[in-house]
């Protein structure tokens, strides 16, 4: 998880738990970056802790019962958030400040319902409420109380999948069964109540002999194995989702009456099954339900043959009560299973791969019992069929035909040209996910390769090639897993190669990146700057605004052909950006991505000052498809804050040359205030000392080296997610050392440079002041005139109005110094400069010290080379330590 990923679930924790002042994100940050660990721990003892949980709590059947129905609907990572919840219990400290945090946000939310509600206007006892409005009161208050006390009746649950998947299908629309099949009830091969036999009457069984009752118990046992009511045996109507139960004649002999109780559970695991296979041969619940409801179908065909065998024995008066209940014996632990499985699919909710993870859990766990273990392989294998034909098309060929949402990747609608606009864009990770229910348990361990082997097949097709795996087989479920575990393995080995060549071969990634990228983003391109920097020096100086941006482009594209930067191929693909906003407003746009403050600090105007074109000056670069998957808006951003970090401390440097260079010629006068002189060249020495070694720091020390590993790492890399987290990490460390993740270093080091700037503004209009219009007698002392070269007499005359011209300009500065207060001005500089200075190596030295990663210590040593700003920090420590030391028996 990178810096930015942490800080922004830092900031929403705090944001939920409404934590406001304090020591803010970073130290947590800083706190979770040392203490995580390099490895994920998936495997917990989920059962202690759920009886961890169950002892603390107050209503523990509650709790107990809510885990039951999330571990029927196999919901995933259930068992790593029982065990947080678990340790928090034993947190005494959490937990309190947990309960009291869940009191005070009630305490603001009943207030705030308050203060709504006053602001409503009661109407008058007067006023009386229409017909109309009383009936659709009447009507949403019956929907509510039916939507909470009622279950969904079937046609509105096929509807509601219906509208889904016909909305993720559009111009496909499921077939759907006539509405005859549901409106016929005599269809379904399950009890109709209300319904008998025959309609002649019923003889009281109490008053036929023993052989008699039996032989008609019999008779009705027959049907109603088969779901049709008897006379003396009938049905009950079913309650919600129950098991079918059954009312008996109380006046039955008692020892039939136990025989008969042992063989109706064959009946309730009959009905059960049939209802469950008339409701998921529908369409709507998936091609998975739908094969393994045709599975149990043959099966129950199967009983449907025997009970006609049984018929024709009862018929030839060959079959007693005793006789039924061995016969059924082998039938009877079949439709057991077969209930428990569609009872618990049902319960569940189960479709596509949760269905298969049922059907696969039941099988282990029949581990011991062959029969029940075969059968309900069978049944898995069956039902897998439809669920294994779409993962072949997605790992052998990158293409997801799922027109039921059973797969356990699911396609979403994005545009790959948004990766070039949308700094938030997740194309690579959000238009193929992992619906997490849909992986069968037995593919858990490969979800992301299965996910990973078809988006990188899907890449390369998207780029109009066609591309089929070389190593297809047919994917067969089995127990032994390791079967279709080398099988994926092998496609994705395939598809990782595919890309990976694709990529750096024929689209040339890694040319992009040193060619293009590094050379003027990394600023490594020395010549180029120099000759774009001297182009566009006076056009970036004026205000945003007033720029004209095809002038820029234009003297662009003159730097590119004069320079080295010439013979980069890609160097089209260059273009200019001004940015709406400063260096800082961007970092903490950046910051607020997906946190609560997102949507306010967006909306805020840019800025309250009006930028420079330096200070907005950006490059961009545009990047094709599929190289923007790793040259992404998000890179791209990363790159053009370094990039605007370093560009500006570049022109400040050149800023502070060019004071140099008007300060050579205050040098041959002979000034009263050369003291105030030395100090301003001394404070110019000292600020180009510091931008010099922050470049070199950056450039050198940080990019470089960092540079060099991903270099390293992309030559290792085996697939294009260790490229994109490779080039993630490098972006990640330069922004961090860099000083560009931390808003309070980067505010610091933006006073600095404008300290700098101000300064240098100072001396040029010092030194614009000194200039006289003597610029045509040097030139005629120098090179003569049209009448010929100068005489000795011309050139005495020259050198004492030389001389002259000295003295009178070094009276007006001296004059100029006294009554303008320029001394004054550039010891407040000093002192800004100074102070601001001190407090950045403060801040560095005490984020070095926590953080022993970090390579900002080397600023340190670079400014700090004898010591001198280290006496100052401890003697600004010891002066705050004293100003501490009388407050500290108040508090």
């Amino acid at each position: 998880m990178s810096e930015f990923r942490i800080h922004h679930d830092v900031n929403e924790l705090l944001s939920l738990l409404r934590v406001h002042g304090g020591e803010g994100a970073e130290v947590y940050i800083d706190l979770l970056q040392k203490n995580r660990t390099p490895y994920v721990t998936t495997t917990v003892s989920a059962h202690s802790a759920k009886v961890k949980i169950a002892e603390f709590s107050r209503t523990p059947e509650d709790f107990l019962k809510k885990y039951d129905e999330l571990k029927s609907k196999n919901t995933r990572h259930l068992d790593s958030l029982v065990y947080l919840l678990s340790k928090l219990t034993e947190d005494k400290e959490t937990l309190q400040y947990l309960q009291q945090n869940a009191k005070d946000r009630a305490e603001l939310a009943a207030n705030a319902a308050t203060s709504a509600s006053t602001n409503f206007t009661i109407p008058s006892s007067t006023s009386k409420i229409s017909l109309q409005e009383l009936e659709e009161l009447r009507k949403q208050l019956g929907s509510v109380t039916a939507n909470s006390s009622v279950p969904q009746p079937l046609e509105l649950t096929r509807k509601i999948l219906r509208d889904k998947q016909n909305k993720k299908n559009s111009g496909q629309p499921i077939p759907v069964f006539p509405s005859w099949v549901y409106e016929r009830p005599a269809l379904i091969g399950d009890f109709l109540i209300g319904t008998s036999l025959s309609t002649d009457t019923t003889v009281p069984i109490g008053t036929l002999p023993l052989a008699s009752q039996e032989s008609v118990i019999v008779e009705d046992l027959l049907y109603v194995l088969i779901g049709v009511d008897g006379r003396y045996i009938t049905a009950q109507p079913l309650a919600g989702k129950q098991n079918r139960a059954f009312s008996v004649d109380p006046n039955l002999d008692l020892s039939i009456k136990e025989l008969v109780t042992r063989i109706l559970p064959v009946a309730a695991s009959y009905s059960a099954v049939t209802r469950f296979i008339e409701e998921k041969s529908s369409f709507e619940y998936g091609q998975v339900n739908h094969a393994l409801a045709a599975a149990m179908r043959t099966l129950i065909k199967e009983y449907m043959i025997l009970i006609t065998q049984l018929e024709h024995l009862q018929r030839q008066g060959l079959l007693s009560l005793q006789k039924l209940w061995f016969y059924i014996q082998p039938t009877m632990r079949t439709l057991e299973i077969l209930a428990s499985l569609a009872t618990s699919v049902d319960k569940g909710e189960c479709m596509g791969g949760s269905t298969l993870s049922l059907l696969h859990d039941k099988t282990f766990n029949y581990t011991g019992d062959s029969q029940a273990q075969e059968l309900c392989l069978y049944l898995t294998k069956v039902a897998s069929v439809p669920y294994f034909e779409i993962l072949e098309k997605w790992i052998y060929r990158g293409i997801i035909n799922d027109p039921y949402s059973e797969f356990m990747v699911e396609e979403h609608e994005l545009q790959k040209e948004k990766i070039q606009e949308d700094y938030n864009d997740k194309y690579w990770d959000q238009r193929y996910t992992v619906v997490q229910q849909q992986i069968p348990s037995f593919l858990q361990k490969m979800a992301d390769k299965i996910l990973s082997t078809g988006k990188y097949l899907n890449v390369v097709r998207e780029c109009g090639r066609d591309v089929t795996c070389p190593v297809a087989k047919e994917v067969i479920y089995t127990l032994k897993e390791r079967a279709y575990v080398e099988q994926i393995e092998k496609a994705y080995n395939y598809a990782s190669k595919v890309l990976l060549d694709f990529l750096m071969e024929e689209k040339e990634l890694v040319a992009h990146l040193s060619r293009s990228i590094k050379h003027y983003f990394l600023m490594d391109q020395g010549d180029f700057f120099v000759h774009f920097m001297d182009l566009t020096e006076e056009e970036l100086k004026k205000p945003v605004d007033d720029i004209i941006t095809t002038r820029l482009e234009a003297l662009l594209e003159l730097a590119l052909r004069m320079s080295t930067a010439n013979t980069d191929p890609f160097k089209d693909d260059l273009k200019i950006d001004l940015m709406p906003h400063d260096l800082i407003t961007q970092l903490l746009r950046v910051l607020a991505i997906e946190t609560k403050q997102e949507k306010a600090i967006i909306s805020a105007d840019p800025t309250e000052l009006t930028l420079s074109g330096l200070e907005a000056f950006s490059f961009d670069y545009i990047v094709k498809w599929p190289l923007s998957l790793i040259i992404n808006r998000k890179a791209l951003t990363r790159y053009q804050m370094l990039f605007r970090h370093m560009f500006y401390c570049k022109h400040v440097e050149r800023q502070l040359c060019n004071v140099w260079i008007s300060n050579k010629t205050a040098k041959q006068f002979s000034l009263h205030s050369a003291k105030w002189f030395a100090g301003a060249f001394t404070l110019r020495q000292r600020m180009l000392n510091f931008v010099q070694n922050i470049q070199y720091y950056m450039m050198f020390e940080v990019m470089e080296p960092t540079w060099h590993i991903l270099e390293k790492n992309l030559k290792l890399a085996s697939n294009i997610d260790d490229v994109l987290s490779h080039h993630t990490s490098f972006l990640d460390n330069c922004l961090k050392d860099c000083m560009l993740t931390n808003p309070e270093l980067l505010k610091i080091f933006s006073k600095l440079m404008s300290v700098c700037v101000m300064f240098t503004n100072c001396m040029q209009r010092f030194t614009q002041s000194m200039k006289l219009d003597h610029e045509m007698d040097r030139l005629t002392l120098e090179h003569g005139t049209m009448l010929g070269p100068p005489t000795e007499e011309e050139r005495a005359e020259e050198t004492a109005k030389k001389k002259l011209t000295n003295k009178l300009l070094a009276e007006h500065a001296d004059s100029l110094h006294l009554t303008s207060g320029f001394e004054a001005t550039i010891n407040k500089f000093d002192s800004n400069f100074s102070t601001h200075l001190l407090d950045l190596l403060d801040k560095l030295s005490v984020y070095s010290t926590n953080d022993c990663e970090h390579s900002m210590l080397n600023i340190i040593y670079r400014l700090d080379f004898n010591g001198f700003y280290t006496e100052r920090l401890e003697h600004m420590s010891a002066e705050r330590s004293q100003k501490a030391a009388p407050l500290a028996p108040h508090l």
